[in-house]
């Protein structure tokens, strides 16, 4: 069972930036693909951004190119994203997941991760 535990969200103004941590259990975290996905009010879950199971691969959703950055520490079983010049369009719940079996390129599929933590808020004033 692999467990999932974010952290980092809050109250931002636009232009301000966050860092979202998402701390994993196990012993198996380097050999997962991990994402970022988020879910706004009313609106379905979106891919953010995804890191290969090396981190030598990313990928992210065009409103996060050049803003965000998806980064991971598999000593410290944790992956970060880093958001800057957050814009009202960025609220949501952000939520970390996990993909054991790893694809080339990473999944942008919320179906094809297995793990998920519990979502950590993100709201940000205009």
């Amino acid at each position: 069972q692999v467990q999932l535990v974010e952290s980092g969200g809050g109250l931002v103004q636009a232009g301000g930036s966050l860092r979202l941590s998402c701390a994993a259990s196990g012993r198996t975290f380097s050999s997962y693909d991990m994402g970022w996905f988020r879910q706004g009010p009313g609106k379905e879950r979106e891919f953010v951004a995804g890191i290969s199971w090396s981190g030598r691969s990313t990928y992210y959703t065009n409103s996060a190119k050049g803003r965000f950055t998806i980064s991971r520490d598999n000593a410290k079983n944790t992956v970060y994203l880093q958001m800057n010049s957050l814009k009202p369009a960025d609220t949501a719940l952000y939520y970390c997941a996990a993909d054991r079996t790893p694809t080339i390129p990473v999944a942008t599929s919320p179906s094809k991760y297995a793990y998920w933590g519990q979502g950590t808020q993100v709201t940000v004033s205009s």
